[in-house]
């Protein structure tokens, strides 16, 4: 069994975000999410609309997506692709080539993803402003 692991916020959920989780499951046999907790976005500098356990419901709730898992910090990355057994990371594409991630090719395979064109959760928060 081929295991996918991505990492996000998912906060303000849109096709975008679909799309990429489907793609994301193509790639392989079995999906998991790790979801930024709500402490973990305050160390970022990010506010959250929906809370935690209110984003990881959205995400059990898509039928790509086979497990939800907290993202407490940056550096647990490697102990989750060892837990979990992951095959590959993958990421959207404004990503390729960040340290944040480029790291865990010494752990499994990282790829990057196309965004979707014209939706984005910035975009929809300026909109509604």
């Amino acid at each position: 069994m081929k295991v996918i692991l991505t990492y996000g916020t998912f906060d303000i959920l849109h096709y975008g975000h679909i799309r990429l989780l489907k793609r994301a499951k193509d790639l392989g046999d079995y999906l998991i999410v790790a979801i930024s907790t709500d402490e973990f976005n305050d160390i970022k500098g990010k506010k959250s609309y929906y809370s935690y356990d209110v984003r990881k419901e959205m995400l059990e709730a898509i039928k790509y997506v086979d497990l939800v898992i907290p993202e407490e910090n940056w550096e647990q990355k490697p102990n989750d692709i060892k837990t979990h057994n992951i095959d590959v990371v993958v990421m959207g594409g404004d990503w390729a080539g960040s340290e944040r991630f480029e790291y865990l090719r010494e752990y499994c395979d990282v790829q990057y993803l196309d965004r979707t064109e014209g939706i984005s959760t910035t975009q929809i928060k300026e909109n509604l402003k």
